[in-house]
């Protein structure tokens, strides 16, 4: 294999494998804050707050997966 076999086979493991723990999170996060409201509607405006916010600190963990991928293929 090329350099650039390399690279592509890279920049494919790091992505994928970056956005499949915040995908798998970002689900849980939203399946037990609908149970959440389910149970306690009154609580729902606190509770989605706190589930915005969860899911844009795995959203970040995606983002920066993306970065490293993006230095693997142009680097």
């Amino acid at each position: 294999m090329d350099a650039e076999g390399l690279k592509a086979i890279g920049t494919a493991l790091s992505i994928g494998l970056g956005a499949i723990g915040p995908g798998i999170g970002i689900g849980i996060l939203g399946s037990k804050a609908m149970e959440a409201i389910g149970r306690n509607p009154e609580a729902a405006g606190d509770v989605r707050t706190n589930m915005v916010l969860g899911m844009v600190f795995a959203e970040a963990i995606a983002i920066y997966a993306l970065v490293v991928a993006l230095i693997i293929k142009f680097v």
